[in-house]
């Protein structure tokens, strides 16, 4: 148990950091911190991603000194990937602090219940 733990600590560190922001995400009513607790998650599946596509002893994916053999590089499929995740969350996490903003100036809270609450008396 403890030798795979170790050898595969990347994939653990992603595992944590993934349950650390499910967490913050279920247990907060801010939020500001629900929204941080979605971008850790992210976080956690392109530490993951990048893990996983990593091979020991391998480069980049770009063709240098000729050398064209396939086991030279590492697969560059996970590092796309990441990097669409990346774009995408970095837009979500855009739109959600535009709607967070929006209903501050409106409720002048960040709390979760509160909104709910006002929402419910409002009649929406």
């Amino acid at each position: 148990m403890g030798a795979n733990l170790f050898s595969n600590y990347g994939e653990a560190v992603a595992m944590i950091l993934f349950g650390i922001g499910f967490g913050n995400l279920l247990l907060q009513n801010n939020l500001i911190k629900k929204i941080i607790g979605l971008n850790i998650m992210d976080t956690a599946i392109y530490l993951f991603l990048a893990e996983k596509g990593y091979i020991e002893n391998r480069v980049a994916p770009i063709v240098t000194n000729g050398v064209q053999s396939m086991e030279a590089y590492i697969n560059p499929i996970p590092s796309g990937l990441v990097l669409t995740g990346i774009v995408v969350s970095v837009s979500v996490s855009a739109l959600m602090l535009s709607i967070t903003i929006r209903l501050y100036q409106r409720y002048q809270t960040l709390d979760l219940d509160e909104i709910s609450t006002r929402l419910k008396k409002e009649g929406l």
